[in-house]
């Protein structure tokens, strides 16, 4: 409690019992709402040592001397039932606590300079319109006691915290009012104390509430001189358990942020930094006071940065919290690497709703990113090589799978890549280069996105010889990879052909480089080069080990598909070679004939046709085909080749021909054939044909639509034991006898019955020569990809003297 001494105003009468030793402050006169109050502006002059002392004041009880009590010690210990808090109540004797000090301070300007002037009108303004939300939370009352005790002001606070209203507390003895009697002692002297030295008091009593209960309060005590000089005690209340909460609450909340170990911040509605602890400093690598008064993006210039800002602004504004976004970039704490953190930011408001801000909290989570990171690269290297395995060598040419191999590399490992095989390798099989640097011949190239890279790369199908420094040329020489992690413009022609490609790729910004050598069978049968320019990361011994699983993979595929081209070619160049040569004149026929090797998977298969001249003009035709594919295909059909024409010429009919054949099939086993074989007599303008297993032939009347010969099938050649049957069709001029094998209409998706429907409507359409017809039936007919051979031969029948 508060208490002191008034001057006496020389303009006003004195009030009775305010002398010194006069024992009518014991108590009032009259009631207390009745008491006439002293007009302050007018009082007789008095020394203050004569003025009535304050205790005298400050003690109501009737009839009792307050100098003949006795006075409890100020520095007593109370309980929250007896006495002031020990640790409240100070010694006067004592330094008093920092809040003291400045109250005191506070009460001696006032004593010292009672007409000090005020804090400018605009800081009071402000702080009139957003008052002080910590007063609020405390709940601070505040009282005006004059110099005799009574209570002059009473604020809405002091009647929250006390219970009594401002017509109960107005102009009673406060220590009557709000003491319990064992209590009054301590708080007069106090009073006292304060009035008469100007010193304020703080500390922690025990008050009387109006419900009749104790409560402990904390109260900052002061004098207060008006400009008359009449002293007033000013007493600041505070209950003591919401005082004690928040301070504990502060306490825990400031250990709380400045020991924890992730990042906390406290940015203004300016997205300004209020407020940092030492965890975020150390992440951002910025003292704490360095960050006051700036902006996020104007301590870490960045995309990553300036999408966190503009976070910030809309949690500001919407209120709606934004938790666990991943922050990744680089600070001044560790510049040369990037680091993440998991951020969450939540709108600051006042206990009355009013935006303070916005609080950041960052937790560093680069180990997590990086092993992250690390383990989408192990994924994705999977997924590269499992991709590869799916995509790189679907086929047995040489240039497509080369590149497959480019597209799986790029983009996904590089910018750009390019696929060599030694031109040896190509033109006889072996890897010996022969004297000299060796030639290489471009397969494949791929770029990302267009670039003037582009125009640096090889084009396929090209020769060239690199240098003897290039990458491509150590690796093959010494059959080990080649790995450049950084290349500078002045460098970039160590992996360019020429000095024009040198330019076009520093142009396009290539900064790192690899070659990789293509090793099959352990020999060294190409290479691959892979550079990147517009992704910034160089190549590294992960990504080096990835191109060099790829390529092991690539080179079998590759080295399969260059043996395949090879015994192919070797192959069709035999069945090519044991196909007959045509004649231009045949007797009373027109014949156009047609052979195909196979475009896809499968190898050159025995497919033939013959045309064999006869006495009497008579013309022997045949188309044939063996079951199976490759060299001993090839040969096996030049060998039923042969024997047909032996047998031709031993003037046998179709059905014994086709017996022969069937005997010397079976001697080739495991080979079986199909074949029709016809004989054609102008003179009597017949045909007389017979079929082992073969695919029906088309007859095109001239007079009439096309349509399947129905013939006895018979059995493949190479079956054994079953009789075959010749049949006889009469022939005039301009019919056509269509042969061919099954490469021409059979597929793997269509039944062969819809194909043989669609060559019979092919046919109807009317052509000028046998020779346009077979071109159109294999335009429409043959995908360009076939898996099997074709052969073709078409007969028009002439009259016989033309």
């Amino acid at each position: 409690m508060s208490g002191g001494t008034r001057h006496p105003d020389p303009d006003r009468p004195e009030r009775a019992g305010a002398e010194a030793g006069t024992d009518h402050a014991a108590g009032p006169r009259t009631d207390p709402a009745d008491r006439p109050r002293a007009d302050r502006s007018a009082r007789p002059g008095a020394d203050p040592v004569a003025e009535a002392p304050a205790d005298h004041a400050m003690a109501p009880e009737t009839g009792q001397d307050p100098s003949a009590r006795p006075r409890p010690d100020p520095t007593a210990t109370s309980d929250h039932t007896a006495a002031p808090d020990p640790t409240a109540t100070p010694d006067h004797t004592a330094a008093p606590d920092p809040t003291s000090a400045s109250d005191r301070t506070a009460a001696s300007e006032h004593n010292a300079a009672p007409g000090r002037a005020t804090p400018p009108r605009a800081d009071t303004e402000a702080e009139a319109e957003q008052p002080t939300s910590l007063f609020d939370l405390l709940g601070v009352a505040a009282v005006l006691l004059e110099a005799d005790g009574r209570i002059d002001m009473w604020s809405p606070q002091a009647e929250e915290l006390f219970g009594y209203d401002r017509a109960e507390a107005v102009g009673q003895y406060a220590a009557l009012l709000l003491l319990n009697p064992e209590h009054r002692d301590a708080a007069i002297q106090l009073f006292a104390e304060v009035m008469a030295t100007g010193r304020g008091w703080a500390g922690a009593f025990p008050v009387r509430c109006k419900d009749g209960g104790t409560r402990i309060v904390e109260f900052r005590n002061m004098r207060l001189t008006d400009h008359l000089g009449d002293h007033y005690a000013l007493g600041l209340a505070a209950d003591r358990s919401t005082l004690r909460r928040v301070e504990r609450d502060a306490a825990l909340s400031a250990r709380l942020v400045t020991q924890a170990p992730i990042g906390l911040a406290v940015l203004d509605t300016e997205l300004r930094y209020v407020a940092v602890n030492p965890a975020l400093a150390a992440m951002h690598g910025v003292s704490e006071a360095d960050h006051v008064g700036r902006r996020l993006g104007e301590l870490f210039p960045g995309t990553a940065f300036e999408a966190l800002q503009g976070s910030m602004r809309g949690v500001l504004d919407t209120g709606v919290p934004l938790v666990n976004q991943q922050v990744v970039g680089r600070t001044a704490a560790d510049p040369g690497s990037d680091h993440a953190w998991m951020t969450s930011l939540y709108r600051l408001e006042d206990h009355q709703g009013h935006t303070l801000g916005v609080a950041k909290v960052a937790v560093e989570v680069t180990d997590r990113y990086r092993a992250a990171q690390e383990a989408e690269r192990a994924q994705r290297r999977v997924r590269l090589i499992a991709r590869g395995s799916a995509r790189i060598g679907t086929t047995l040419e040489v240039e497509r799978t080369a590149q497959e191999l480019a597209d799986v590399l790029v983009p996904d490992l590089a910018d750009m890549a390019a696929v060599d095989l030694l031109d040896s390798m190509l033109r006889t099989g072996r890897t010996d280069p022969g004297e000299g640097p060796p030639l290489f011949r471009a397969l494949a190239v791929k770029t990302a996105y267009p670039t003037d890279a582009a125009g640096a790369l090889v084009p396929p199908g090209r020769l060239t010889v690199y240098h003897a420094a290039h990458p491509a040329a150590q690796s093959v020489r010494t059959g080990r990879p080649v790995l450049i992690t950084h290349l500078d413009s002045g460098e970039v022609g160590r992996v360019a052909a020429d000095p024009e490609a040198a330019r076009l790729l520093a142009r396009a910004g290539v900064h790192t480089d690899m070659a990789v050598p293509l090793i099959a069978r352990g020999q060294c049968i190409g290479v691959m080069g892979l550079a990147r320019a517009r992704n910034p990361a160089p190549f590294d011994a992960d990504d080096l080990e990835l191109a060099c699983e790829l390529a092991s993979r690539a080179a079998l595929s590759i080295d399969n598909a260059v043996l395949h081209q090879h015994t192919r070619s070797t192959a069709e160049a035999l069945q090519r070679s044991l196909l007959p040569r045509l004649s231009p004149y045949h007797p009373g026929l027109e014949i156009a004939a047609r052979y195909r090797p196979a475009q896809a998977i499968g190898e050159v298969g025995g497919d033939w046709y013959d045309v064999i001249p006869l006495d009497g003009n008579r013309t022997a035709l045949a188309v044939g085909d063996v079951m199976g594919s490759g060299i001993a295909a090839a040969a096996t059909m030049g060998r039923l080749r042969t024997a047909t024409s032996t047998l031709a010429d031993l003037d046998l009919g179709p059905a014994r021909v086709l017996t022969h054949l069937d005997r010397i099939t079976l001697g080739l086993d495991p080979y079986i054939a199909t074949c029709v074989y016809a004989v054609h007599d102008p003179r009597l303008a017949r045909l007389e044909v017979a079929s082992a297993g073969h695919l029906p032939p088309v007859l095109i009347p001239s007079d009439g639509p096309p349509r399947l010969l129905d013939l006895p099938t018979g059995t493949p050649l190479g079956v054994g034991g079953v009789l075959f049957e010749s049949t006889t069709l009469a022939l005039r001029p301009g019919d056509q006898l269509v042969l061919y094998t099954d490469g021409l209409v059979e597929t793997r998706d269509d039944p062969i019955d819809a194909r043989l429907d669609e060559l019979v409507r092919l046919l109807s359409a009317p052509s000028p020569s046998p020779e346009d017809t077979c071109d159109r039936l294999l335009r429409e007919l043959r995908h360009p990809a076939g898996h099997d051979d074709v052969a073709l031969l078409i007969a028009r029948v002439l009259p016989l003297d033309s």
